[in-house]
């Protein structure tokens, strides 16, 4: 069996190619462990985080990690044949957070594929009625995770993606609405119940809790400065440089700072949860959206243009 895949060939090296589909857990020959599935891909989210860092040949020293290397964490498709004990799962309509199927590619994530083989516990079904948007199961996992771990954030730093899931899941979770920093215009816009302005018009400095959202690992002097006594930053984001700080004023307020860590299996069924009750919308979040054939010029634009939010590829095409 095989597949178009996206292929990372070097930093700013895309191509798109078949590779073979394996199985780590197969035996005698079969293409599928009794446990596998083969999901048919319809849609990918490509990562304006770590995909970034992947592209650009910046990410940090990470498991799995070299080239040539399929990417992907974010894709959505149907299950169209499985092993002997998941045979009552073909049509479901799944979630993919990421394969490792590729018998001549590394796979970090490995989603980013017209078909992959996954244990059947890791194909996450989902409403098939959001759409595209479905794609943004993993960042709706990854902001409420960060959530879970403290208290709710008074100001989000960066109105990406990222940092518009924390502003709607926030709300969505009965805190108070939080104020957003965004020094880009043209990302000022698509709020939704709260406020997003530009930092040089933000006069507090009396923050309680800080969600960093930015990537930025620079940021920190400026944040600190906007804490109370005993405040905290959280750092949600995914970070390529080295982050640092001037001690006197984080001494002075005795701030704290929480890393968040990628989200877990229970954090995807609680987002769903959320998503499912109409109490927290991904709507509006998917910008762009090309065939998956576009992949060479997709990725640069999602990282390079400063009106794309999301941009996801169509695998439909490729059928």
């Amino acid at each position: 069996m095989d597949a178009l895949a996206v292929i990372l060939e070097a930093p700013r090296c895309i191509a798109l190619r078949k590779l073979t589909l394996t199985s780590s857990v197969a035996g005698n020959g079969a293409v599928l462990g009794p446990s596998d599935v083969v999901v048919d891909i319809r849609w990918s989210g490509i990562s304006t985080g770590t995909e970034k860092l992947l592209w650009s040949g910046e990410m940090p020293v990470f498991p799995g990690m070299g080239y040539p290397l399929v990417p992907g964490y974010e894709s959505l498709g149907r299950i169209v044949d499985a092993g002997a004990e998941a045979q009552g799962r073909i049509g479901d309509w799944v979630f993919v957070p990421g394969a490792a199927c590729y018998a001549d590619a590394r796979a970090l994530f490995g989603g980013t594929a017209q078909r992959v083989i996954i244990p059947s516990a890791r194909a996450f079904p989902v409403a098939e009625s959001l759409g595209a948007d479905g794609v943004l199961f993993a960042l709706a996992a990854t902001a409420l995770h960060a959530l879970q771990g403290g208290a709710a954030p008074d100001l989000i730093i960066g109105h990406g993606t990222l940092g518009r899931l924390l502003a709607r899941l926030t709300i969505a979770m009965g805190a108070p609405a939080p104020t957003v920093w965004e020094r880009n215009a043209v990302r000022r816009e698509g709020v939704s119940g709260y406020r997003v302005i530009a930092p040089k018009d933000d006069d507090r400095h009396d923050y309680a809790t800080i969600y960093d959202a930015s990537g930025n690992a620079d940021c920190l002097d400026q944040l600190i400065a906007r804490l109370r006594h005993g405040g905290e930053v959280v750092m949600a984001g995914f970070y390529a440089n080295r982050p640092s700080f001037d001690f006197a004023p984080a001494f002075r307020r005795e701030a704290r700072f929480r890393i968040a860590a990628e989200w877990q299996p229970a954090d995807l069924v609680a987002a769903r949860g959320l998503i499912d009750s109409g109490a927290c919308s991904l709507a509006g979040l998917v910008s762009h959206m090309r065939p998956a054939t576009e992949a060479k010029d997709a990725y640069p634009e999602t990282f390079l243009a400063a009106d794309c939010l999301k941009m996801v590829l169509d695998w439909s095409a490729c059928a």
